[in-house]
Parts: C-alpha cells; sequence; structure tokens
C-alpha cells in the first residue's frame, strides 16, 4: 500500500494537528493517545515515510525497528511502568486493529492488563 502523507499521524509530525507529546528524538514522536485504552497509553511513531504496517517490514528494517522497541521500552520505565510492567503492541491491518496507515507502537500500562487471547 503506498504511503499516505495526509495520514493522522503524518500530520502530527508535521504539527498540523496537535498532541501531548512526552518525548520525541530525530527518529521517533511519542505522545498521548487521544482514546486511552489504559491509564497510561503512548503511540510511539517513527519520523518519515515509514512502512504503512508491520506486515511490509523487511530485513533492511531490523535497525530501526530494534531501536523502537528500545525507545519505547525506555518512555514506559521514564513514565513509571517498569516496575509492574506494561504491554507494547503493533497492530497489523483491520483485523489486528490498526486504524492508521502509519507503522507505529502502543505503550499500554498502569493497571494490569490481563491476558491477550
Amino acid at each position: 500500500m503506498p504511503y499516505d502523507p495526509g495520514n493522522v499521524f503524518a500530520r502530527i509530525l508535521r504539527d498540523e494537528i496537535p498532541s501531548d507529546r512526552v518525548y520525541e528524538d530525530d527518529e521517533v514522536v511519542a505522545f498521548r493517545d487521544i482514546a486511552p485504552h489504559a491509564p497510561t497509553h503512548i503511540v510511539v511513531i517513527p519520523r518519515g515515510e515509514p512502512p504503512t504496517s508491520p506486515a511490509e517490514l523487511d530485513d533492511a528494517d531490523a535497525p530501526w525497528v530494534g531501536r523502537l522497541v528500545v525507545r519505547a521500552s525506555r518512555i514506559a520505565a521514564e513514565q513509571g511502568l517498569a516496575h509492574d510492567g506494561y504491554r507494547l503492541i503493533l497492530n497489523c491491518g483491520a483485523h489486528g486493529g490498526q486504524t492508521v496507515p502509519h507503522l507505529h507502537m502502543h505503550i499500554l500500562g498502569g493497571r494490569p492488563l490481563g491476558p491477550l487471547g
């Protein structure tokens, strides 16, 4: 699927839509989700035009995707989630719950999240 530069995350990156940012660097921006599913719900998005979903990743993407996971873990720790735990989620496609065609990761925590399934 071709990248849509008008997607909501691209617009957040261009500051066309405000966001409650908790972290940003040269590679990623992290902000609080406007419809949280847990007391702490942060979305971590890569800058630029990443693949639209995890299904489009290939071996060449491994270094920056690894850094995305590391940054998300650091952000979770900075938010006080490391002691009790948290969940990192990459949704893929409509059946996986993905609503924005810009690869992104969710950090959820602040309460027991229960098992998956």
